[in-house]
């Protein structure tokens, strides 16, 4: 019984980071297409729904220590799907800042052409999702490649700012739509790190390792 519980948690993150990461694409579908009914739903309709979820789940790990009393792995991975919970939920917020900062661009003309934005954006994807595949199939392999990725997120973040500076430069009437992208970029580096910390948690978790080599996600980020 307890292990169809468990088993019920671990569709329950699924679904909830699914809806995360759908935030996250049409986030940066609406900036790229200036499509404001996309924005618009990030911030209207997903986020109360992100927000719900990660209320009802942090719920139902609670009841599930407090009914069975877990121990051992079965309490290791309660313990994990409530702290991805929590990670989770920051995700749909940075998705909303992200649908914000795009609602602001789209109104005016573009700085520059849109090219490390996207791609950013579909590798901070691909690390949420394989994150929490790593940790539905406790592939440690998987949960390291995460970790790993997070220099290419960094890298890109670091272009963007160093393209950004020089349009602020050369035009100061760029500055306000540059720091916009700055913000998207920055909330970008912010998920790739919580999708990081996600990963070594993972390999903790499988292989008692311990890798952190990255910033923490609180200290001051390339872009933030």
């Amino acid at each position: 019984m307890l292990e169809e519980r468990i088993q019920a948690l671990k569709r329950e993150l699924i679904e909830y980071a699914t809806l995360v990461e759908r935030m996250i694409e049409k986030s940066i579908q609406g900036l790229m297409r200036k499509e404001t009914g996309l924005l618009r739903e990030v911030i209207e309709q997903d986020e109360p729904k992100a927000n719900a979820f990660e209320i009802e789940l942090d719920e139902h790990c609670t009841n599930l220590v407090a009914q069975y009393q877990p121990i051992a792995k079965d309490l290791r991975t309660i313990l994990m799907i409530l702290k991805m919970n929590s990670d989770i939920e920051r995700m749909g917020d940075h998705a909303v800042n992200i649908a914000e900062s795009a609602a602001y661009l789209i109104e005016r003309a573009p700085v520059k052409p849109l090219l490390d934005v996207p791609r950013m954006a579909e590798e901070v994807v691909n690390m949420v999702n394989d994150s929490l595949l790593s940790f539905i199939n406790e592939d440690a392999r998987l949960a390291g490649s995460v970790c790993e990725r997070d220099d290419i997120v960094d890298g890109l973040a670091k272009q963007i700012l160093r393209e950004l500076i020089t349009y602020m430069s050369a035009d100061p009437s760029t500055i306000e739509r540059s720091l916009h992208l700055l913000d998207i970029a920055g909330n970008l580096e912010r998920i790739a790190d919580l999708s990081t910390n996600m990963g070594e948690d993972v390999v903790f978790m499988v292989e008692g390792r311990v890798i952190k080599h990255h910033k923490d996600e609180d200290a001051a980020s390339v872009v933030g």
